[in-house]
């Protein structure tokens, strides 16, 4: 169960940043799937990585935290960048 709460803050986030590179970047570029795409596979990754690497709850649940936000803003930059280099 606690791995749908994952899925869903994560569906959240993806949402939420997807929002946020709108306001960043100023174009009609669809941010959503991207970032929702994104922070889904980042967030499970961290979900279930993390423990397995030896750390502790806590880093596991700031590296969930953090970490899928951080990446779909990077993944949605990466995606800008390489089309204004196209």
């Amino acid at each position: 169960m606690e791995v749908l709460y994952v899925i869903i803050a994560m569906l959240v986030v993806g949402l939420v940043m997807g929002y946020v590179a709108g306001l960043i970047w100023k174009d009609d570029f669809n941010n959503y799937p991207a970032a929702i795409i994104t922070a889904i596979i980042v967030g499970l990754l961290d979900f279930y990585v993390i423990p397995m690497m030896g750390f502790s709850d806590t880093m596991k649940w700031m590296g969930v935290a953090l970490e899928p936000a951080l990446s779909a803003l990077l993944v949605l930059w990466i995606i800008r960048y390489a089309k204004r280099n196209d």
